[in-house]
């Protein structure tokens, strides 16, 4: 007795938003009772999936096999770890730690151990062990990755490794297989390396005047400094890079000039010869003549000393003036030692580079070709093109002949044929016209062989024209003359047809359409036909033709042309029999039967 059946709305909006509320009563009206269902089993019923009552459950397909080569292809287990070797012959050490790093190749079960390189060591080092499978033992078992863990001992060919360490994907992998890795040991240095690495305390020696104290202290020590001598105030003066050496064994200074490849100096290094150089003289009369008397103690009040020098610091010397912009290390030392100096920041004294003015390239003047006009503006000495030699080697002597007419509004150059060749060798074009006798036109070497551009391209950019380019009843613009592309020789077929892959399809489709007629001709030529029987149909048909007086013949090749509008060089029946009715040629049923019904337009 129901008739009501609406459901209550659940669906509403509050502060514009839309929100779902649960519904408040039942279909109808009814009362709608609480669900006696625990949250669990609310969450349990949505997330359970339907199940068939009926068959087999249907099971995945198994995942794809991939092999252990593929899966396992770089990746490589690395581990930190060090040996003990024994040293019998040194009376400083009796044993040497060398830190070593062992790789495991996953993809085929490998290891290498490799040393890192020392400087100086005296050690064989490098790769210690070469990439192979490691035995284990004398069973004939290998070593795998699950015999690997940190904080174990390794026996590899009678010598103890010490895994201590390892890094990231390592132990990352060696979790995700179940492999509990422990924790991580710390490396053993080499007792006697941090021993060499500990620095000597030296002895403090005061200073004293003793010249051959301070010989026996400082020989072969000496400080160098980097300087520039600057001379641009004397005529041709330019910056001269120099070295000056201070000896600390006797107080001596040097000065060499470093000389560059090219620089147009004399090369001898010695700018001043090794001496002590004065910085203050005694007061004396002038007029005494020291300029000749080589310079003695008590005329010199200081000489120059290692406190005069410093990076940064403009100096003197023999009346040359230096500017020291740098110095090396051992003399850096020397001072943050000795005076307590610990800025040795560099002076830059580079010279700023020119700006470099941009090269104007001046536009084409329509002589040559655009790259050879160019080598003009890019050297004093102008080098020809460079040629692909390759290409000038496969292509040689393959040359793609094409006839063309000359389109122009003149009625003398309506009927001029030429002969476009198109060399592959370089891609240039020359263009031949034929002699023709009582036409009034000489003929012979129209275009000389050159590269011919497309119209449109610019002569920065030059484009040329292409083996694609050249299509039947395409238009072939050279050097504002127009040609229109009527006929190609019968290799330029046989090349497209061999390189298809390198030429868009229209090119290649449009000459092979182009030489399906005359296909059709050789195979109906070919097809049976004796040769003789033909040539003499040939000279009966002739013998007709001559009776008829006058014949003109231009004009009957003008009709045959105009009723085969297709250009595929044949008529049929009704139309070959129009064309005899027009011109009085006699249609003998003998020689009809022996000519086919479609006949060659060519065949008078």
């Amino acid at each position: 007795q129901k008739t009501s059946f609406h459901r209550s709305q659940t669906l509403d909006f509050k502060n514009g938003y839309a929100f779902f509320q649960l519904p408040r009563e039942g279909v109808g009206g009814d009362t709608l009772f609480a669900n006696q269902l625990s949250q669990d089993e609310l969450d349990d019923l949505c997330t359970k999936g339907a199940t068939l009552t009926y068959g087999q459950v249907k099971r995945p397909a198994p995942s794809r096999f991939t092999p252990a080569f593929v899966a396992y292809d770089k990746k490589v287990l690395k581990f930190d770890a060090y040996f003990m070797e024994e040293v019998a012959i040194s009376a400083e050490e009796n044993y040497r730690i060398r830190q070593v790093g062992l790789y495991y190749y996953l993809e085929d079960d490998s290891m290498c151990i490799i040393e890192p390189k020392v400087k100086n060591s005296g050690l064989l080092q490098g790769k210690l062990m070469r990439r192979h499978r490691v035995p284990k033992n004398e069973h004939g078992d290998y070593y795998h990755w699950k015999d690997l863990n940190l904080g174990i001992d390794l026996t590899i060919y009678g010598r103890t490794y010490r895994l201590v360490n390892c890094d990231s994907f390592t132990k990352v992998f060696l979790e995700s297989q179940g492999i509990v890795v422990n924790p991580p040991e710390e490396l053993v240095s080499d007792p006697y390396t941090e021993q060499r690495r500990t620095p000597v305390q030296k002895r403090v020696v005061p200073a004293a005047p003793d010249p051959f104290r301070q010989f026996l202290a400082y020989d072969t020590k000496v400080l160098r400094f980097y300087a520039i001598w600057d001379d641009t105030n004397c005529a041709f003066g330019d910056h001269h890079p120099c070295i000056i050496h201070y000896f600390l064994a006797d107080d001596t200074v040097e000065v060499r000039e470093v000389h560059k490849r090219n620089d147009g100096r004399d090369p001898f290094p010695v700018l001043m010869r090794r001496q002590r150089l004065p910085k203050i003289f005694v007061d004396k009369n002038k007029n005494f003549p020291s300029c000749v008397l080589e310079i003695t103690d008590h005329e010199v009040q200081e000489w120059y000393s290692p406190k005069d020098f410093a990076v940064g610091k403009t100096v003197t010397l023999l009346g040359r003036t230096f500017l020291i912009y740098d110095c090396d290390k051992f003399t850096q030392d020397f001072y943050r030692e000795k005076y307590g100096i610990t800025d040795f920041q560099p002076v830059d004294v580079n010279k700023k580079p020119l700006e470099k003015a941009p090269q104007v390239i001046p536009p084409y003047n329509g002589f040559g070709i655009p790259e050879d006009s160019l080598q003009n503006c890019l050297s004093l000495f102008p080098k020809p093109p460079r040629k692909d030699i390759i290409k000038m080697l496969e292509n040689n002597l393959k040359v793609l002949r094409y006839q063309v007419a000359l389109e122009s509004p003149v009625p003398e150059d309506k009927n001029r044929r030429f002969i476009l060749s198109y060399f592959l060798a370089d891609d240039t074009i020359s263009i031949y016209e034929p002699p023709v006798r009582n036409s009034g036109i000489t003929g012979g070497k129209y275009l000389k062989r050159t590269k011919v551009t497309k119209p449109g391209s610019t002569p920065e950019n030059p484009i040329y024209y292409e083996p694609s380019d050249f299509t039947i009843g395409s238009t072939i613009e050279v050097f504002g003359h127009r040609f229109i592309v009527t006929d190609a020789d019968e290799y330029v077929l046989n090349y497209l047809e061999r390189n298809a892959e390198s030429f868009p399809a229209a090119t290649v489709q449009s000459i092979r359409d182009h030489f399906l007629p005359r296909k059709v001709v050789v195979e109906t030529a070919s097809s049976g036909f004796p040769k003789k029987d033909l040539d003499d149909l040939i000279v009966e048909v002739q013998k007709e033709l001559k009776l008829q007086e006058p014949f003109n013949t231009k004009q009957f090749h003008e009709a045959f042309h105009h009723f085969d509008k297709e250009g595929s060089g044949f008529l049929d029946k009704a139309r070959f029999l129009t064309i005899c009715d027009r011109f009085n040629v006699p249609a003998s049923t003998i020689l009809l039967k022996k000519v086919r019904w479609k006949g060659c337009c060519a065949c008078g």
